[in-house]
């Protein structure tokens, strides 16, 4: 099965009036390169959170965003105003003839006059934020197996004209070898004195340097073996780019051996379609 390197996921979600968003795209690379950005309230939990997508992701430039909006006007602070009342009140019972704000001044530095939301992540909020990453990770795999369907349905349509191509290598095979033949022959009757059992040795031995059913064999069967790992293995993309380097090797070959325009040419679409399987299968998981 084939994934795609390239996805996107998110999922939010409103724990006690705050808005928690996460973001996860990623973009092709050779390994598993991830930057993740979290609120300070949860740097505690990044290692978590960078285990959790290192064992789900797995490859791929990968960016996941994590934002905390407060859905409610009131801050984090709050005053307790009745407690400030009560210091005023006490202030002036002692004997205390400052202005009111004064008072108000040294009231509010009393103990107990400002609190704070607990800066401590409390287990309901975690558990509520690793929901979310976890269902942000989930569209994130979704997504790629979307993507991965699609560029398969690709793949295989290029790997199929390459298969087409080598098949119509065939009907220039004689055609290629008769005129060497016929140059043989007819050096053969303007020369005398010649050792007819040695020269049809060497022409023999050109003839088979000429050969080109082993890579016609090999290539068929990586082309075979290609599609075969594209549907039924998972996480095959680097597999998947060593089978087409073996394919390219085998095509290059038969360009070599070609001695024939029309060989040449179908080898230099096969080589054309080669270098759009190469590109597309680094984007496969």
């Amino acid at each position: 099965m084939v994934l795609s390197m390239t996805g996107f996921g998110r999922a939010e979600t409103v724990y006690e009036g705050t808005k928690i968003t996460v973001d996860i795209k990623s973009l092709n690379s050779k390994n598993f390169d991830l930057n993740v950005k979290v609120p300070l309230r949860y740097k505690e939990k990044e290692f978590d959170i960078r285990k959790l997508l290192n064992d789900k992701i797995l490859r791929g430039k990968v960016d996941c965003y994590i934002n905390c909006e407060s859905l409610e006007d009131s801050n984090d602070v709050k005053i307790n105003q009745e407690l400030v009342r009560n210091y005023m009140k006490q202030l002036r019972d002692v004997g205390s003839d400052a202005p009111e704000f004064e008072l108000l001044k040294m009231a509010v530095r009393m103990p107990d006059v400002l609190s704070t939301k607990s800066s401590e992540l409390e287990a309901a909020e975690w558990n509520a934020l690793l929901n979310v990453v976890q269902e942000s990770v989930a569209r994130f795999i979704e997504f790629r197996q979307t993507e991965g369907s699609q560029l398969a349905e690709e793949i295989e349509k290029i790997v199929q004209n390459i298969e087409y191509n080598l098949s119509q290598v065939a009907q220039y095979e004689e055609e290629r070898i008769q005129p060497i033949k016929d140059r043989y022959q007819t050096a053969l009757k303007n020369f005398e004195n010649i050792d007819e059992t040695r020269y049809y040795q060497e022409m023999v031995y050109f003839v088979e340097k000429l050969d080109i059913s082993e890579e016609k064999v090999r290539l068929s069967q990586h082309i075979k073996y290609y599609l075969e790992v594209m549907k039924n293995e998972d996480f095959n993309g680097k597999k998947l780019g060593f089978i087409a380097q073996e394919m390219g090797r085998e095509i290059n070959t038969l360009g070599s051996k070609a001695n024939h325009s029309e060989i040449q040419k179908l080898v230099v679409e096969m080589k054309d379609d080669l270098e759009k399987i190469k590109e597309q299968t680094l984007n496969v998981l």
